[in-house]
């Protein structure tokens, strides 16, 4: 019997928040008194996959087919299957993203199996196995005891500090038994999205909102953010006026993050956005508004023009980079 983990992976790199998710699923399954066994679906070098061992994977079971390299919801479904089934699986962990949102309530289905999505902490094993999560797009926090034989948790990303450890996982092939209707949808084209840092995996986030002013001045967050080594979101009205495309929107309508930093500038705070960035470990916020509503959500707040602010902000971390080099 083993925790089992499904990892992703683009380009055969595996994502940070997975090596999270394995460090996650290994530290479950030591309190459970057994192993962890990540599950990784289409074209990846074996060394990447036995490094999944320093984030304690024990083994990692792997279906090398070119036509998983774009994930398919339907094929990584009845993967998870076949490899709960085969390990005798009673607790599966995926990412609790828009892959795990798409999988984990199939396999649930299938393996007649509780299902908590995003998770904030271990499990509580002391009165069943309860997990922790989110509630009311933040505001709360539910406790959620799983009391079916089989387990499944979406991990919420930058929930842990990623450590890596030492050792070397075994890598075995999984046969699997595709039929027609798993390839019934298919990917024909993938739009690559470019930047310094993925917005999903990102632990520093410098967001804008309609205090910007325009596309034309998006050229002082992106100042910050390279200084910082941060990704890049914005608020939904920006993404609306097309100053910034809607892969960077954050919010209850768009993507949901947990980063270690989060700076908002010109952004009021409506409950809407919130949703989307109230699991952030510090919010700081630069608004000329003082009664903005995003103050009583901030960590740090600074009341002033984002125009004169921004740069000077620059200007610091270049300065303190430079005295700690």
């Amino acid at each position: 019997m083993s925790v089992l983990v499904f990892v992703e992976h683009i380009e055969g790199v595996i994502r940070k928040t997975s090596l999270e998710a394995v460090q996650y699923a290994s530290e479950i399954a030591k309190k459970l008194g057994t192993n962890a066994t990540a599950v990784a679906a289409g074209q990846i070098e074996e060394p990447a996959l036995q490094e999944l061992g320093a984030y304690g994977a024990q083994k990692v079971l792997h279906v090398a087919d070119e036509r998983l390299n774009e994930l398919n919801a339907r094929a990584c479904t009845r993967i998870l299957v076949t490899a709960a089934q085969q390990e005798n699986s009673q607790v599966i962990v995926l990412l609790h993203d828009v892959n795990g949102r798409a999988i984990a309530p199939r396999v649930a289905i299938q393996l007649k199996a509780g299902f908590v999505a995003g998770a904030l902490d271990f499990p509580n094993l002391e009165k069943g196995f309860v997990i922790k999560k989110s509630a009311f797009s933040g505001k709360a926090f539910a406790y959620v005891n799983i009391t079916s034989p089989v387990k499944i948790i979406t991990l919420s990303p930058n929930t842990f500090p990623l450590v890596k450890g030492e050792g070397t996982a075994s890598v075995e092939k999984l046969a699997i038994a595709f039929e027609e209707k798993d390839f019934a949808i298919q990917v024909k084209s993938v739009e690559k999205i470019t930047g310094e840092v993925p917005l999903a995996d990102a632990e520093l986030v410098v967001s804008g909102g309609r205090g910007m002013k325009g596309p034309e001045n998006w050229g002082l967050i992106e100042n910050l953010a390279h200084e910082l080594g941060a990704a890049t979101a914005c608020s939904r009205p920006v993404a609306d006026s097309n100053w910034r495309p809607h892969h960077e929107h954050v919010g209850q309508t768009g993507g949901t993050i947990r980063p270690n930093l989060y700076i908002a500038a010109g952004i009021s705070g409506a409950i809407q956005h919130l949703a989307g960035v109230s699991g952030s470990k510090t919010i700081v916020v630069i608004n000329k508004d003082p009664e903005a509503p995003f103050f009583k959500a901030a960590n740090y707040g600074v009341v002033g023009d984002v125009m004169e602010i921004l740069p000077k902000l620059t200007e610091a971390v270049k300065k303190f980079k430079a005295e700690n080099r």
